[in-house]
């Protein structure tokens, strides 16, 4: 491991740095656990209790859609790339409280373990499914296309109501908002077609929305507008943004949730069969993947007023990563922290955030994880990696494996 004194700062997305950040992340946490980058102009916070200082600190706002706004090109900043834009003011990890509360508070009985679990024998009826069609034992396949994209997509689309002939397009536009959102975006013409993505997606929902009014079903639409509070504590065009803050981020999480764990687990065979072996360990090796190769790197804070951290002192204005992949391994919470073990539990990771901005969609994702995880492992016993470098989306955000081939 390099020491402090031979550290040197790198850019986060060098493709060395983004195929396998972890080394550099123990060598930076290990230099400074809060460190100022010159190369992104920004404070990189990498150690847990430093890390959890952060979150619970009122001083550091989540609210990004400024800085979003500054880096599109003004060539593409019409009146419709406002609007749309100004949607994401409505997605509750953009919003400090109290409005965040306001907005979470929507959801908060529809995501809760109870409810969440009523949709336990839909997601194992779909999983077994779809695998049967895409992962026949003995076939070969790239299981984030067959498994990791596919079910969370199914599942959610199911749970939020869309119709399956209008799911091709609502999760096109859901990854062109990734494109946006994540910082791929870099041309004009990506961020035009993100942005254009952005405000069919957020029209198709009102829509939506307007039509389970009239016609309610059995899907999260409906059971918030029963709830009453729509037009009440939150107006309709704040339920459509967060409807599509769900969607993206629901989708994206679980999909490299699953891709990531399936490849943990495959890369390390005795967990695999220590997982086989006992099934009581599949909602620990969750978990685990959570912690050791989570689906995001790290969130973004901006520093509303002056403030210091581990001796180091923010100034209004400063923008801070919080690199929750390098907090999930400092060896000062947990035991060898490089080191994939699914008899951990859940233990006190940082996978789905901390504090008021934990993830409202954790229960769900778990669920879906953990039954396609729980399929592969049980019903396909020859299931292994193909020869292949992995690659990485490159993100400064996400964890994202571009494909995993495997032969089911």
């Amino acid at each position: 491991m390099l020491t402090a004194a031979r550290f040197t700062e790198r850019y986060l997305l060098d493709p060395q740095v983004n195929a396998d950040p972890y080394p550099y992340f123990n060598a930076l946490r290990e230099h400074r656990p809060v460190h100022w980058s010159g190369i992104h102009r920004a404070w990189l916070v990498t150690g847990y209790a430093q890390m959890a200082e952060a979150l619970g600190h009122p001083a550091l706002s989540a609210d990004r859609v400024r800085p979003l706004m500054e880096a599109i090109p003004d060539s593409v900043l019409d009146d419709g790339a406002r609007r749309a834009v100004g949607l994401l003011s409505h997605w509750m990890v953009f919003n400090d409280p109290p409005q965040h509360r306001r907005l979470r508070g929507v959801f908060q009985d529809q995501f809760s373990a109870r409810a969440i679990n009523r949709y336990a024998g839909l997601i194992a009826k779909a999983t077994s499914s779809l695998l049967a069609r895409r992962a026949a034992p003995g076939s070969s396949g790239d299981a984030v296309a067959d498994v990791a994209k596919t079910l969370p997509s199914l599942v959610f689309a199911r749970w939020l109501g869309v119709p399956p002939a209008h799911a091709p397009s609502f999760w096109y536009w859901n990854a062109r908002v990734g494109d946006l959102v994540l910082g791929a975006a870099q041309e004009e013409r990506e961020y035009r077609t993100s942005l254009q993505s952005l405000a069919k997606l957020y029209d198709y929902l009102a829509g939506l929305v307007r039509l389970r009014r009239e016609q309610p079903q059995d899907d999260l639409i409906s059971a918030v507008l029963a709830g009453g509070a729509i037009g009440d504590t939150v107006s309709e065009e704040e339920f459509v943004g967060m409807l599509s803050h769900l969607a993206f981020a629901g989708g994206e999480t679980t999909s490299n949730l699953i891709a990531n764990g399936l490849r943990a687990l495959l890369t390390h065979p005795q967990q695999l069969a220590a997982v086989r072996e006992n099934p009581k360990l599949l909602s620990g090796a969750v978990e685990e993947a959570l912690r050791f190769d989570g689906p995001s790197k790290m969130s973004v804070r901006i520093a509303a007023e002056d403030l210091r951290l581990d001796g180091q002192d923010i100034r209004a204005g400063d923008r801070i990563f919080l690199v929750t992949a390098a907090a999930n391994r400092d060896p000062r919470q947990f035991d060898a922290p490089d080191t994939f073990d699914v008899h951990r539990g859940r233990t006190s990771h940082l996978g789905f955030g901390y504090g008021i901005h934990f993830c409202i969609g954790a229960p769900l994702a778990r669920l879906v994880a953990g039954s396609a995880l729980g399929v592969l492992v049980r019903d396909h016993p020859d299931l292994r990696l193909l020869p292949s470098r992995h690659e990485w989306q490159l993100s400064l955000l996400n964890r994202s494996l571009k494909d995993l081939p495997v032969s089911y």
